[in-house]
């Protein structure tokens, strides 16, 4: 049998010149500079966020490049290194629809700056790379729209002052308006915020964070791509999201985090969410969750790996039955890593495919990715893919 596939993070240094010389056979001079932002692993609090909620993400060491070149004619020219469509456009046409595909998330990032500082302000020629792995759940997506938002806050000398909140705001609007990506904010708020060496306790009522740090040193985070492609704008998060703002308005709510677990089993609660399709299991869902988040700070604070352990498989449970967001990947990535001893395993980021976690001792991390690997052989799967994930810094200028 093959032995597993690691996907080692680049370091700035691999990534720069090649991709400032691409740009330069691309545009025919010089970027401005390269900026580069995390893709995010959540380690529990899963759609949470848009029910104003608690989350526990960390930054990746895997990012999104963009070299870029500042235009102050409102024009975007947009190229990939992983993608053979191309586009250009005046930044003052940019809307739902228009462009397409990945472009949508570069492109919404000017459009929405383009509000404070007018679209002739915001043109860009734009070269990525990306390191993210695609479709994996570990927000490929965010990272591209922030590492272009942070170049355009610094190149745009109306933007440079301009508070981090905002521009997690406007990277948010990319996706939401004109890539058509339900996203709640957690994903741009830990690429742009993230501290290094800690994990962001994220109250997406405010979006204020507290930096977290990882207090279990002799163990790691074992992230499996299970290669099932993982989408936001395929429906499926739209109408969870629909649900619970249905929800937060038969209970008169402004959102689901103003309801407590022990509220769950009143009677006039549970009449109201039955008149809401899948409306009591999704809220469960959401109410507990944010529970374990809270009690998973706890339990790091404590160094307590059991418990640590127990909360994230349990977040796997209801994200499984009651969210119904998990897949026949993610399952058996998450049963083969605690069969082979791992303390906990659940599915992160959104569903429907993506990617699994599992802490994991660090002796230990070889043999648990062979037994998931084993795992996906025997079931008949797609291999998986396999990196470790530690917090990292945040979105930002490389060179």
């Amino acid at each position: 049998m093959s032995e597993p596939t690691w996907l080692p993070p680049a370091t700035d240094a691999e990534v720069t010149d090649s991709l400032t010389q691409a740009f330069v056979d691309r545009f025919s001079s010089l970027p401005d500079g390269v900026w580069a932002a995390p893709g995010r692993v959540n380690l529990i609090g899963e759609h949470t966020d848009y029910n104003a909620g608690f989350a526990l993400p960390l930054a990746l060491p895997h990012r999104t490049y963009a070299a870029a070149r500042w235009r102050d004619d409102g024009i975007l020219r947009l190229a990939s290194l992983q993608q053979e469509r191309t586009w250009e456009g005046p930044v003052a046409q940019v809307r739902h629809g228009n462009p397409r595909g990945w472009s949508a998330y570069v492109a919404g990032v000017a459009r929405a700056l383009a509000d404070r500082v007018g679209a002739s302000e915001v043109g860009l020629d734009v070269l990525v790379d990306g390191r993210v792995p695609l479709g994996s759940g570990l927000s490929s997506s965010a990272a591209l729209s922030c590492s272009v938002g942070v170049a355009l806050r610094d190149l745009v000398p109306g933007l440079r002052t301009m508070p981090v909140e905002e521009l997690v705001a406007a990277c948010v609007r990319a996706e939401n308006e004109v890539a058509g990506a339900a996203t709640g904010g957690m994903d741009q708020t830990v690429s742009l915020r993230a501290v290094d060496e800690h994990l962001l306790l994220l109250d997406a009522r405010d979006f204020s964070v507290v930096p977290v740090a990882w207090t279990l040193p002799e163990h790691e985070v074992l992230v499996i791509d299970t290669r099932a492609h993982h989408s936001l704008a395929d429906g499926q998060y739209e109408q969870r999201r629909r649900t619970c703002e249905a929800a937060a308005d038969a209970l008169g709510l402004r959102s689901l985090r103003e309801l407590s677990a022990e509220l769950l089993g009143e009677p006039r609660v549970r009449t109201a969410l039955g008149a809401v399709p899948d409306g009591l299991r999704r809220v469960r869902h959401v109410v507990t969750e944010n529970e374990r988040v809270l009690g998973l700070v706890a339990a790091l604070r404590e160094q307590d790996t059991d418990r640590v352990g127990r909360l994230m498989t349990a977040s796997h449970t209801s994200l499984r039955d009651d969210y119904e967001v998990s897949c026949a990947e993610l399952d058996v990535a998450v049963g083969a890593a605690l069969a082979a001893g791992a303390p906990g395993a659940r599915m992160t980021g959104g569903g429907f495919g993506g990617s699994a976690i599992a802490l994991v001792r660090r002796d230990e991390v070889e043999d648990v990715a062979r037994a998931v690997h084993r795992a996906f052989a025997e079931a008949d799967l797609t291999a998986p893919a396999f990196l470790t994930a530690y917090p990292s810094r945040p979105a930002g200028r490389v060179t």
